[in-house]
């Protein structure tokens, strides 16, 4: 049976070991022993489906100029994982796969002005999202407001800097436009309608099932199709 030792004993006990103890992420340690963070990560070998995605734990690293490191709160699940996994899209091996995330900042390295330790950041592109702590250059990191949590910045910067594009690029939607949007009840979709009807534009979406003719509604689609 456990019991609780005497404080005299506890004492002794952390000034003659200097050991780590590593719980929920947090690092503690007696004098000047500090032995780096371990975080783990999705790494893969070699291209294939889903088993080939296995965990392995390392050294989270230092940032280095111009960088941050990230400690990882969500990270976004693309298509674009899948091609990197079964190898349609080619990367150096071994290699991290994940190019969405969002987090908060623990150090940032040299020359790093727009971050500092402790924001909350999000961030789409770099590959390396599917894992606890990464580095990542500070110029691909966007900070996040107190309304928007991990998980929503998490699965929303690709989807959302497409929508963007789209109805602010390539065709500058402005009030009284009508557009159509296809897969207006997906991700990209959902963003577009109601960016879209809050530009003052009528929305027509295609959708697939009269369920989602009804989210596409909610979500500033005029006429579902």
């Amino acid at each position: 049976r456990w019991r609780r030792k005497p404080r005299s004993d506890r004492r002794k006990s952390v000034t003659e070991n200097p050991a780590v103890v590593a719980t929920a992420g947090l690092f503690f340690c007696a004098g000047k022993s500090l032995k780096p963070a371990m975080t783990h990560a999705i790494r893969i070998h070699k291209s294939g489906g889903a088993k080939a995605l296995p965990g392995e734990e390392g050294e989270g690293g230092e940032p280095g100029p111009a960088q941050v490191r990230l400690r990882q709160e969500a990270a976004g699940l693309n298509f674009i994982d899948v091609y990197h996994r079964t190898g349609l899209y080619k990367q150096e091996m071994p290699f991290t796969p994940g190019v969405e995330g969002a987090g908060i900042v623990q150090s940032v390295g040299t020359d790093v002005t727009n971050v500092k330790p402790g924001d909350r950041v999000a961030y789409a592109g770099p590959i390396g999202g599917y894992a606890e702590e990464r580095l990542i250059d500070a110029d691909r990191v966007v900070k996040l407001p107190d309304g928007i949590s991990s998980e929503q910045a998490a699965g929303m910067m690709l989807q959302g800097m497409t929508a963007q594009m789209l109805l602010r690029s390539v065709f500058p939607v402005h009030d009284g436009d009508t557009i159509l949007v296809h897969a207006a009840a997906g991700g990209v979709g959902l963003i577009m309608c109601q960016w879209a009807a809050a530009l003052g534009a009528t929305v027509i979406g295609t959708v697939g099932t009269e369920e989602k003719a009804e989210l596409a509604r909610a979500h500033g689609c005029a006429h579902p199709i």
